[in-house]
Formats: C-alpha cells, sequence, structure tokens
C-alpha cells in the first residue's frame, strides 16, 4: 500500500514538470499533464493535492475547468492547434504507409475532439486583472 503512494507521487511530479514546461512551449499541451499531476496528487497525498491547488500553474491552467466553469478561448484554442498539429503527423505518416482505415479513425477522432471543445466545453470570459 504504501509502493502505491510513492508511485503516485512520482507520476504526479513528472506530469506537474511536463505540464509545467508545456505552459511555457506553445507545442507541448499542458493541459493533460496537470490534470494528471492533479489526479495523481490527489491519489497520493492530501497534503501535496491542496499544494498544488494552491500554485499559480494549477489556478491559471485547470481550476476553472475543474470547477465546471469552462475555459478561456486561448486555451481552448491552444489545446485544438496543439492536438491538430499531432494528430496531423500521425494521419501523414499513417497516410505514406497507405493506412486508410487508420486515417479515416484518425480523422473521425478529430473532428469529434474540435466539436467537443467547440460546443461541449463552456468558454469564459477572461477578467483582466488591473
Amino acid at each position: 500500500m504504501r509502493l502505491n503512494k510513492y508511485i503516485w507521487i512520482f507520476i504526479g511530479i513528472v506530469s506537474l514538470g511536463i505540464g509545467a514546461i508545456g505552459a511555457v512551449l506553445p507545442m507541448l499541451p499542458a493541459f493533460p499533464f496537470l490534470m494528471l499531476a492533479a489526479y495523481s496528487f490527489s491519489r497520493s497525498s492530501k497534503r501535496l493535492h491542496n499544494w498544488f491547488v494552491s500554485t499559480k500553474l494549477y489556478k491559471n491552467n485547470l481550476e476553472d475547468y475543474v470547477a465546471g466553469r469552462g475555459m478561456t478561448v486561448k486555451t481552448k484554442i491552444r489545446i485544438m492547434i496543439t492536438v491538430t498539429l499531432l494528430m496531423s503527423f500521425g494521419f501523414v505518416m499513417m497516410g505514406r504507409k497507405g493506412i486508410v482505415t487508420g486515417c479515416a479513425i484518425l480523422s473521425i477522432v478529430w473532428i469529434f475532439h474540435i466539436l467537443y471543445f467547440i460546443f461541449g466545453i463552456k468558454t469564459i470570459k477572461t477578467v483582466d486583472n488591473v
């Protein structure tokens, strides 16, 4: 049981590191890694989870989504562009190998991904702190 806690802490720390890098680099998505970090910390330690949800990284990237308020237009666009670029790479690679079924499935997944982010997640307005 104790080993399980340390595995979750390790996953949380690695995810937090990748998510922090993704918050700065436009090609690496921060959102899924920070979600994984939040989940991992909640599974490992109440203290780590409380620390993580009080960080600026969490508040800027996840707080509104986790609270059910939605995402900003900027966040939605950044996620959709990143996923589109990554899926395009897979699409091109499968196309080179002649895997038509894989390309069709990937296209359908991409379309539903875009539709979900446009219509399935609420869009919130940003409040500028002046």
